[in-house]
C-alpha cells in the first residue's frame, strides 16, 4: 500500500493559514494561536511547544519538556516527519476532522504519541530516567501510557486516547488505529515476548492484546476482545477469549 499522507512540510503552510484566519476573526483565541502556531517556523517547533504545554505542570517544566523535544527533532528530523504523517492519518481517518489545526491543538492522543516518540528517542540514547519521566507525565496528564522502549510506526491514530496502555518492547506498525481503553502488554518479563501489531490494524475500544502474539497486517480486533494468540492478516478477532471471523480466502501478501 502506498503512503498517501503528505509530509510535514506540506502541512505547515496550511496550518499557518488556518491559524491566521482564526486569529483575525477571533480576538479571544488569537493570542493563543500566536504562541501555539504563528510564532513558530515549522511543525516540529509547534509540536515541541504543545508537548511542553500539555505535559508540563508549571512554566519551568513546560520549557524543559519543549526543549527536550526540540533537541530530539534537531537530532532526528525523521521525528518531525512522523509527526506530520500522524497528523495526516487523523485527517484521513477521522470524519469529524475538516482541518489540520484542531487535531494539532486539541487531540491529546496526537500529542501523547509525539511525546512517546521523543521518549523513545531518549530511551535509544540511554537517557532512561528522562524517557520514563515523559511517560509518567503523559500518563498523568493525557491518560496515555506508552513505555519508551515500545516501537511505533508512522501514520498512527490514537482515537479518543483515554486509558491507552502500551507496554515495554511492544511493536506497532504503520497506519494503525487504536481507540480508547486499549491495553497492549506482555505476560512475562522477557523482551521478545511482547505483542507485535501489524500494518493497518484496527484495535477497537476496550481491546486487550497480551503476550507473545502477532496481530497481522490489516486485521481488526473488535471492542472488548481479549487476544492471547495470533490473529492472521486480514482477519477479525472478536470476543473473550478472542475468536477469528471474516478471514480472507487468500492470505494477504506481506507489505500489501
Amino acid at each position: 500500500m502506498a503512503d498517501t499522507h503528505p509530509s510535514s512540510p506540506a502541512f505547515w503552510p496550511s496550518i499557518q493559514h488556518e491559524a491566521r484566519r482564526i486569529a483575525e476573526s477571533d480576538p479571544v483565541f488569537g493570542p493563543a494561536l500566536s504562541a501555539a502556531i504563528l510564532d513558530h517556523s515549522d511543525l516540529g517547533s509547534a509540536v515541541a511547544q504543545q508537548i511542553g504545554v500539555r505535559l508540563g505542570s508549571g512554566d519551568g517544566a513546560r520549557a524543559r519538556f519543549a526543549s527536550v523535544a526540540r533537541e530530539a527533532y534537531a537530532a532526528t528530523p525523521e521525528l518531525v516527519e512522523a509527526a506530520g504523517r500522524d497528523l495526516g492519518a487523523i485527517a484521513a481517518r477521522d470524519p469529524a476532522v475538516t482541518a489540520l489545526l484542531p487535531p494539532l491543538l486539541n487531540y491529546k492522543g496526537y500529542i501523547a504519541l509525539q511525546a512517546h516518540r521523543v521518549a523513545h528517542w531518549l530511551w535509544t540514547n540511554e537517557r532512561f530516567d528522562l524517557a520514563l519521566l515523559l511517560q509518567a507525565e503523559s500518563s498523568a496528564s493525557l491518560q496515555v501510557s506508552i513505555h519508551p522502549s515500545a516501537r511505533i510506526g508512522t501514520s498512527v491514530f490514537l482515537d479518543h486516547a483515554t486509558g491507552i496502555v502500551i507496554g515495554a518492547f511492544a511493536a506497532i506498525g504503520d497506519d494503525v488505529t487504536i481507540l480508547q481503553n486499549v491495553t497492549i502488554g506482555r505476560l512475562d518479563a522477557l523482551p521478545g515476548r511482547a505483542p507485535r501489531i501489524g500494518r493497518g490494524v484496527l484495535l477497537s475500544s476496550g481491546t486487550t492484546v497480551l503476550g507473545d502474539v502477532e496481530v497481522g497486517d490489516f486485521a481488526k480486533v473488535g471492542a472488548g476482545a481479549v487476544v492471547t494468540s495470533d490473529v492472521p492478516a486480514g482477519c477479525t478477532a472478536i470476543g473473550t477469549p478472542a475468536r477469528l471471523t471474516n478471514c480472507p480466502e487468500q492470505p494477504i501478501p506481506a507489505g500489501a
